[in-house]
């Protein structure tokens, strides 16, 4: 029996995707692994973890800003303050010089700086709870910022007080905790994350397609005065099923959110649940290629954390009456028996896993009928240690 505290959780996923394109590259192409000397559809750690962002924020109804556009974000809140437009502006754009980040002015048609208008050179990454506390300390300088000139070039300063803006670039929420932040221009911003998500990647060869189209013009169609179509093109797409994997150091978690066992778990139910439910949503209006995992498999560790990617190192082959799903969950299946033979067991606290297969799985640890039971068990086990312990 394990001893140690629970340190990680460990969560593997299998999930068909049909024709879609999840994850675009910089020429609108499928982003694409090679791994075991063949190639498969991949999905960037970056795009799925906006996904499952989204998803946490809606579930735990505590949302981030990411953005360099902070002080046109306060200027809005100003005006439905009641702020006159100028003034706003002009607030919006001190708020965004005060800090220590280094910032440009956007530009117009004419590539001429537009005044007030404020770009941070790095985008800062706050509560959306910030703006308002921004807004308010606007509210508190009106009087400094009605005499002030508006902000006209980079070397201009704010005339605003430089540390209560940074005390407010500081502050976190779930998300922050969670996600982790880098903003290296201002002191003690960063933050380290607790979560780490791989890329996705199909468990077997793929091949991209490319599917032309044609927009029929309908006055052309009604009339029938020309041939051809109004519009014409291309575009990329693929299909298959996918490993995904993120793990939850919960150490980590505890240093960044402090808080009680009950908030930690509450943290900890919003990412897996939203990495469960999520899926990157490009492309969506002409695939809707909205699939749930066939299988989700949870692990609680006390020592490292543990990707069973290599499980598919070897791409599996379709099954003799066709798909990839079901290899895909016997491979899965197949390697964590192996690695925890070869490991030991005695770092598990519980693993356990729901799935739309109805064979049992040996090596999965305990089958529960629905997300929910999985993720309980799992929590219950991950926290069951006296507060702080886990940290």
């Amino acid at each position: 029996m394990p001893t140690a505290p629970a340190r990680f959780i460990d969560i593997h996923v299998v999930q068909s995707v049909p024709f879609a394109n999840l994850n675009r590259d910089d020429t609108n192409s499928v982003k694409t692994v090679q791994y075991g000397n063949t190639l498969r559809t991949r999905v960037s750690s970056q795009s799925w973890k906006r996904a499952i962002r989204g998803a946490f924020e809606q579930q735990v109804g505590d949302a981030a800003l990411r953005t360099r556009r902070i002080g046109e974000r306060v200027t809005k809140l100003l005006q439905e303050r009641g702020w006159p437009v100028d003034l706003a502006e002009r607030a919006g754009a001190h708020l965004a010089a005060a800090s220590s980040i280094k910032f440009e002015l956007a530009k117009d048609g004419d590539r001429q700086q537009i005044a007030n208008k404020v770009l941070t050179n790095a985008m800062v990454y706050v509560p959306e709870a910030a703006v308002v506390e921004l807004a308010d300390l606007a509210q508190e300088h009106r009087e400094t910022l009605e005499s002030a000139k508006d902000i006209k070039k980079p070397a201009d300063k704010s005339v605003l007080p430089k540390e209560p803006v940074e005390r407010v670039l500081r502050s976190r929420n779930g998300v922050i905790n969670l996600f982790g932040r880098m903003l290296a221009e201002v002191d003690e911003a960063g933050v380290d994350g607790a979560v780490q998500v791989a890329h996705a990647m199909t468990t077997h060869p793929t091949d991209v397609e490319l599917d032309y189209f044609s927009a029929v013009d309908d006055v052309t169609a009604v009339w029938g005065d020309s041939s051809g179509s109004g519009h014409m093109g291309h575009a990329e797409f693929s299909a298959g099923t996918f490993y995904r994997y993120a793990t939850l150091d919960l150490r980590d978690l505890a240093h960044n959110a402090g808080g009680t066992p009950q908030e930690l778990r509450e943290l900890a139910h919003g990412f897996l649940q939203a990495f469960i439910t999520s899926l990157p949503q490009a492309k969506k209006n002409s695939t809707a290629a909205h699939t749930i995992p066939d299988l989700v498999h949870v692990s609680v560790r006390s020592d490292r954390p543990l990707s069973y990617a290599a499980a598919f190192e070897q791409p599996v082959s379709a099954a003799i009456e066709g798909g990839y799903g079901a290899p895909s969950r016997e491979a899965l299946a197949g390697y964590a028996r192996a690695a925890n033979t070869m490991l030991g067991t005695r770092h598990i606290l519980t693993a356990g896993w729901t799935s739309l297969e109805t064979k049992t799985l040996q090596g999965l640890g305990e089958r529960h009928d629905a997300f929910d039971d999985l993720l309980t068990a799992a929590l219950d086990a991950a926290l069951a240690q006296p507060s702080g312990s886990a940290a």
